[in-house]
């Protein structure tokens, strides 16, 4: 069988890749990644004024992100590109304020275990099917990134607010996101190029406003459990407002609950939404898959309900997950920051480095992977054991996803439900290419068109 190169950038040499993403125009970092970025193991990326330091090998990168004596915390760009969104939430925050929240919302993470959760995803699809058989009907043409963004956001909200999201909020949100990836200023190539490191950037109003927008529809499903009298309720938000920080007993603030509710929300659903817009385009391309996905559904799970045991034995449905994954991780950079000088692999690092790791390169490194660059969900069935830190898109070590069975699970089962029931045919597969921001997004959204499978 052939493999299928799914879209990708082709790589270039430094001066022609930084040219093409110049003219693009549209803070393309994968554009920008030169053909000794897929070959390195560790090594400077370019020339910046701060210097870059790529790390694709699996040790190295391990070293990186276990980080056990706190030298590499979250870059400084990334930070400062989040704070308009999340505050110093969780997944910005390092050190002890890090390890504070940490103890603070653990309590909450059990709600995100697949056995409470599940009931939610199978609500979330159920609803969102009936939007799908609408759109057959019709023959609209819709954005298959909208649609994935939503149905994952439904589950999302079902998940931490015990309650559906309405599809106009869903969309907003999805809106909302894609322009702050667009225009928050720290993925700008020249300030990758030229900034100093720790300087403080300044976000435009575009950017504040996005912010402002998911902000709020967060406060909206926040506030009636904040109001006297408000029913307790056990999920993820009753939670978090019932926790309090172990040393001084105080609670989180109502915009603190927005930060941390916010990171629970954006990554638990625009994450998984970016890898499944993936699947179901390359199953657009490669219907011998998605036929292959079919018959292991129809086995495990016949034409009946699929439960949460029968996501255990989808495992081609699952390899194919991991395989989108792969090729299209969806935090595509994790940039750190050296807090001090240090060393990595033999390089010496002054203090303020940018550490990268990139999830897009270490899994399209040849020395990672054979067949780097194609779609090929069986090499998970032949490769057993990977190494770690040669597979990362959860991260590792302390800060990896807690959400990773949780997402596994949840993809699982949309991709088993909307393959047996429907086809999504993209309407200009010719101009789908990947660009990478915060996350790893079409370049524009992808038109598609859905149509029922006769049974």
């Amino acid at each position: 069988m052939n493999l299928y190169r799914p879209p990708a950038p082709v790589p270039l040499a430094p001066l022609p890749g930084l040219i093409r993403a110049m003219m693009r125009g549209e803070r393309d970092l994968l554009s920008l990644m030169p053909d000794i970025a897929y070959t390195t193991k560790v090594g400077p990326l370019g020339q910046s004024r701060r210097g870059i330091l790529l790390v694709n090998e699996p040790t190295a990168v391990t070293q990186v992100l276990v980080d056990a004596e706190g030298v590499f915390p979250k870059n400084d760009l990334l930070v400062g590109a989040l704070e308009a969104l999340v505050g110093q939430s969780i997944f910005v925050s390092s050190g002890e304020n890090w390890r504070r929240q940490r103890r603070m919302i653990d309590p909450a993470f059990s709600h995100m275990r697949v056995n409470r959760s599940f009931d939610a995803m199978t609500a979330g699809v159920d609803a969102y099917e009936a939007v799908l058989d609408g759109r057959a009907a019709s023959g609209e043409a819709f954005s298959l990134d909208a649609a994935m963004s939503e149905v994952t956001a439904d589950i999302i909200c079902r998940t931490i607010f015990s309650q559906q999201l309405g599809s106009g909020t869903a969309r907003e949100v999805f809106t909302s996101f894609a322009q702050f990836e667009r225009s928050v200023a720290n993925t700008e190539i020249r300030r990758l190029l030229f900034g100093k490191p720790f300087a403080k950037i300044p976000q435009s109003p575009a950017v504040r406003e996005a912010c402002a927008r998911i902000r709020g529809h967060l406060g909206d499903l926040l506030d009636p459990r904040l109001a006297p009298g408000a029913p307790v309720i056990e999920d993820i938000v009753g939670s978090v407002i019932a926790t309090t920080d172990p040393q001084t007993g105080a609670r989180f603030t109502r915009e603190e609950l927005i930060d941390q509710l916010g990171v629970f929300f954006l990554a638990g659903h625009e994450t998984t939404a970016s890898v499944l817009t993936w699947v179901f385009f390359i199953l657009s391309q490669r219907p011998d898959y998605a036929e292959r996905m079919r018959a292991e559904v129809a086995s495990v799970a016949g034409e009946g309900e699929i439960r949460l045991e029968h996501t255990k034995h989808l495992v081609f449905v699952r390899h194919v997950f991991r395989e989108a994954m792969r090729l299209y991780p969806p935090i595509t950079f994790i940039p750190r920051v050296a807090q001090r000088a240090t060393e990595i692999a033999g390089h010496r690092l002054k203090a303020g480095t940018m550490v990268m790791i990139a999830p897009w390169t270490i899994h399209r490194s040849p020395a990672n992977w054979a067949n780097a660059d194609r779609f090929d969900p069986d090499r998970f069935a032949r490769e057993g054991d990977i190494t770690p830190g040669s597979y990362i898109p959860f991260g590792l070590g302390p800060r990896i996803c807690v959400g990773a069975a949780f997402a596994t699970i949840e993809a699982t089962l949309i991709l088993a439900r909307f393959v047996r029931r429907y086809e999504f045919v993209p309407t200009e597969p010719e101009q789908v290419r990947p660009v990478a921001r915060l996350t790893t997004k079409p370049a524009r959204e992808i038109s598609a068109v859905v149509r029922r499978r006769s049974t």
